[in-house]
């Protein structure tokens, strides 16, 4: 048996998460493991590095299989894309060692949130990221991230219904762009809680367009409340960007995405870095 990691790209829009469900709704794990079963010849099973929900989109996601059959890298990847929707996408395979695990070893997952900051609605990419009609004030927005940097109990900013241990995440980078009407968050962190993200989002938003100083952000946070953190950010301007991994397992690591939004890769943009 060879363990073999993929990348995979994905627009979620189209469908109620990652996770196979019972209830026989579209997924992405269920597309990826038909596609990637009739490559192989035989069931395929994937482990993936972060699960997102209805919605969100993945440009990094990185999974990993087990299979006995002789292929090629590229004749995974090639393969997998002849069987897969549109909406879906093998970006590289990759054979691992045995003890790469695509969810437990990650020790860093990197994520973008875009907002589409604009009088006006857009009539393309409405699913792929968030219109907000407000002026938001990117300074302020950076001032109010930079509380969230760190390592903090984040009760406050995770879903009423998420099922995770501990509450307690570090943030390691929160650094926000603007590029025209476009305002991106990029958060990374060692792993995250549901909604997590979008929530953050939201508290920044609201930040942004002077409903609340900066310093709610720590407030939030400090309160361990989630009925304190306000509306949940849209799922569709979500991106699952980047997975990091141990210095033992070497994977390809392409530019960030989305495509569009490559630009941002060479810039700094304002936020905060954990010391």
């Amino acid at each position: 048996m060879t363990r073999i990691a993929v990348a995979v790209e994905y627009d979620g829009a189209g469908f109620h998460g990652w996770q196979t469900q019972e209830s026989g709704v579209r997924t992405v794990q269920e597309e990826l493991e038909k596609a990637l079963s009739r490559v192989a010849n035989h069931p395929v099973a994937l482990i993936c590095a972060g699960r997102t929900d209805a919605g969100v989109h993945a440009t990094g996601q990185v999974c990993h299989f087990d299979s006995d059959a002789d292929r090629s890298m590229k004749s995974w990847v090639m393969g997998a894309n002849r069987f897969l929707p549109d909406d879906v996408s093998v970006q590289w395979a990759k054979a691992v060692p045995d003890d790469f695990h695509a969810r437990f070893k990650a020790n860093r997952r990197r994520y973008r949130y875009v907002i589409y900051n604009h009088a006006a609605p857009p009539a393309l990419f409405r699913r792929q990221v968030t219109w907000n009609y407000r002026p938001l004030d990117v300074d302020a927005m950076i001032e109010a991230s930079r509380y969230l940097v760190g390592t903090h109990d984040f009760t406050s900013y995770r879903s009423v219904h998420c099922q995770a241990k501990s509450p307690v995440k570090t943030l390691s980078r929160f650094h926000i762009h603007r590029q025209g009407p476009l305002i991106v968050l990029e958060v990374e962190g060692n792993a995250f809680l549901m909604h997590m993200v979008r929530n953050m989002a939201g508290v920044l938003m609201s930040i942004g367009a002077g409903k609340h100083p900066p310093v709610w952000a720590r407030e939030v946070l400090e309160a361990r409340d989630r009925r304190k953190g306000g509306v949940t950010a849209p799922p569709f301007g979500l991106y699952l960007v980047d997975i990091g991994y141990p210095e033992p397992f070497v994977l390809p690591r392409p530019p960030l995405g989305p495509l569009w939004l490559t630009t941002l890769n060479a810039a700094d943009g304002g936020g905060a870095d954990a010391p």
